[in-house]
């Protein structure tokens, strides 16, 4: 919970940097220049995906389970094999970036022009994997204070050092701007990595190999895991576009931010600290078995408020987010709510086998889900339209928890207990009598009929907090200082 607000709390404040940064850049560089920038860093960041093996997740796993073990002698090894990765692997992002920059303006931008800009931009794919592992190391041995102040101190440093380049250089500061950032992160990282104390030891060229192949074999796994949902994702966008339109695009594009952005951010808190956790416990399946079904419940006790505001409130919010032409996204935002519930325990289940390391079953079952999610996609689609999509969600997340289970049971000898079947189950229903009333009633009557069911999820989750973490008498002390 502690890990879950501190950083929820560090989501909302990038989304507002974010936003911050987006209208001065907008209004400094225009559309064109906006569209320059984007192009430039989705090229940089597909190439970054492919290069650096995924070092960012399969790192974190090693350093989290030295870090567990107490093991102080591990811990530097592994530090210092995963700061020689990350080397070895943005030098590689960069060379490909500078050698196939000619290619890459061409596909781009259907020109040469942009080929020195490529070149000089592929620096940022070493400075930005040499952050990376800093950050690592740092999300590895659970310095959630150092790991907050980086991401804060990051975005406030990026937007004063990118604005004014912006504003003096116009469309041509796009690149420096991209370099400075990036040398900033690197030394920002730096700062708090170094304030970890740490043992250095050098590495010699056999540990390299044997440390260094399980990781990047694990990483490689994962990088191919995230090709896979971005072609999959690419996919349904053409489909979508080809009986839909590009408005049907447009709008199934808006109602995922909408929840990526504002929901999602909930699970990016909660991961942050979960997966080092679950990692330095992957040996025993019963610690693995407790911590899941923790976070599990966690989790919903969390969501399951936000969620139903979200099914009653989402006309207001699409209103007050884009404008009443998005309103058609409203019922596919719903079904997508109700899907985020089942999405909550599949995600919880999911980590364990990132955490074992069988990136093999992984990959294979990531495989298996995204296959099925394009056909269910496609055919609800082609079924319901824009709900069916939200419908579709709802479906494969449920077929995610059956898939999820019977692995984790087959492998680990998992089970849920029954607190988190008690929490589950009146989360649901609750948010499922919320879902069929804010479907079936409209106007003033939607609010009338539906707040008192909230209010009971969220008094609901308030107790059973409460009861974990004795929250009213944390505020009480906190009230009396």
């Amino acid at each position: 919970m502690k890990a879950t607000s501190l950083f929820g709390g560090v989501q909302v404040f990038n989304i507002l940097m974010g936003i911050i940064r987006s209208k001065f850049i907008a209004v400094l560089l225009g559309p064109a220049g906006m569209g320059i920038a984007g192009l430039l860093t989705s090229t940089t960041g597909l190439i970054s995906s492919v290069t650096n093996f995924g070092l960012s997740t399969s790192a974190i796993k090693s350093v989290a389970e030295a870090n567990g073990n107490g093991n102080s002698q591990r811990i530097s090894l592994v530090v210092s094999v995963i700061r020689r990765l990350v080397w070895i692997t943005g030098l590689l992002g960069t060379l490909v970036t500078f050698i196939l920059a000619p290619l890459l303006s061409k596909l781009t931008f259907g020109n040469s022009d942009y080929t020195v800009s490529f070149r000089w931009i592929s620096i940022t794919l070493l400075l930005s994997q040499v952050a990376s592992g800093q950050m690592v190391v740092i999300q590895g041995m659970r310095k959630l204070q150092f790991l907050a102040k980086a991401s804060i101190i990051g975005s406030v440093l990026g937007l004063l050092v990118s604005l004014p380049i912006y504003y003096w250089l116009g469309v041509k500061g796009i690149v420096p701007a991209l370099l400075v950032t990036s040398v900033f992160s690197v030394l920002l990282t730096y700062y708090f990595s170094s304030r970890i104390s740490i043992d250095k030891v050098k590495a010699s060229v056999e540990t390299l190999k044997s440390e260094g192949t399980v990781m990047l074999k694990m990483g490689f796994l994962l990088s191919m895991s995230g090709m896979i949902s971005l072609v999959t994702g690419y996919i349904l966008s053409i489909f979508i576009s080809r009986y839909g339109g590009v408005d049907q695009l447009g709008l199934y594009n808006a109602g995922f931010a909408i929840i990526n952005t504002y929901v999602g951010m909930i699970f990016a808190a909660m991961v942050t600290d979960y997966f080092p956790r679950l990692s330095a416990v992957a040996n025993d399946n019963n610690k693995s078995a407790i911590l899941i079904n923790q976070q599990a419940e966690i989790g919903i006790l969390i969501i399951a408020p936000v969620l139903n505001i979200f099914m009653v409130f989402i006309n207001v919010v699409i209103t007050l987010l884009y404008s009443s032409k998005f309103l058609p996204i409203s019922g596919m935002i719903q079904y997508v709510a109700l899907g985020i519930f089942l999405k909550t325990v599949s995600w919880a289940m999911g980590y364990m086998m990132l955490a074992k390391g069988d990136s093999k079953i992984f990959f294979y079952s990531e495989l298996l889900a995204n296959t099925y999610i394009l056909g269910i996609n496609m055919l609800c689609y082609r079924l319901y339209g824009l709900d069916g999509l939200g419908i579709s969600f709802f479906v494969c997340y449920g077929l995610g928890i059956l898939q999820g289970y019977t692995i984790l049971h087959w492998k680990y000898q998992f089970k849920f207990n029954a607190i988190f079947y008690r929490v589950f189950t009146i989360q649901f229903l609750l948010s499922a009598v919320c879902f069929f009333l804010a479907k079936f009633f409209a106007g003033n009557l939607r609010y009338i009929v539906t707040i008192p069911v909230i209010v009971i999820a969220t008094i609901f989750s308030f107790n059973e907090l409460n009861k974990k973490l004795d929250i009213l008498e944390f505020a009480r002390s906190k009230f009396k200082k």
